[in-house]
């Protein structure tokens, strides 16, 4: 992995200070950070909890969103995806970049996250209210 970039897989909670660190420096004067939190519904059903399964190579897909990213802008990018059981509340995604102005950051970051969501290979098993299960991203 390059100096600009990082990217994680994991099953631990996110620690999102670590992330946002990763990509600030000095020359920065905008960061933004994209949080996914785990929601209590889902069109219309009651959602109380959910399970992330990921691609074996989902690391590398996620490493090529960010490496993309920073290549496309010249900026310091980072995410993380947990994987594993997460509850309502949840982080399951953060994503940081910084700029030296809030466009480029805001920019940046939002493609990151379009970019993560068609391209990294994970799915989510939403366990509802109801005691049913459904899959997500398949």
């Amino acid at each position: 992995m390059s100096n600009d970039i990082l990217a994680l897989i994991s099953a631990e909670p996110i620690d999102a200070t670590a992330i946002e660190n990763f990509v600030m420096d000095d020359e920065k004067g905008a960061l933004v950070t994209f949080r996914g939190v785990v929601r209590n519904h889902d069109h219309g059903l009651a959602v109380v909890s959910l399970e992330y399964s990921a691609h074996p190579d989902a690391a590398r897909f996620l490493e090529d969103c960010c490496r993309t990213i920073a290549t496309e802008t010249g900026l310091r990018v980072a995410a993380a995806h947990r994987i594993g059981p997460l509850v309502v509340g949840d982080v399951a995604l953060v994503a940081a970049v910084s700029a030296a102005h809030r466009g480029a950051a805001f920019s940046a970051c939002e493609r990151l996250v379009d970019l993560i969501k068609q391209t990294v290979p994970i799915w989510k098993r939403q366990h509802l209210a109801d005691g049913a299960t459904e899959w997500v991203g398949l």
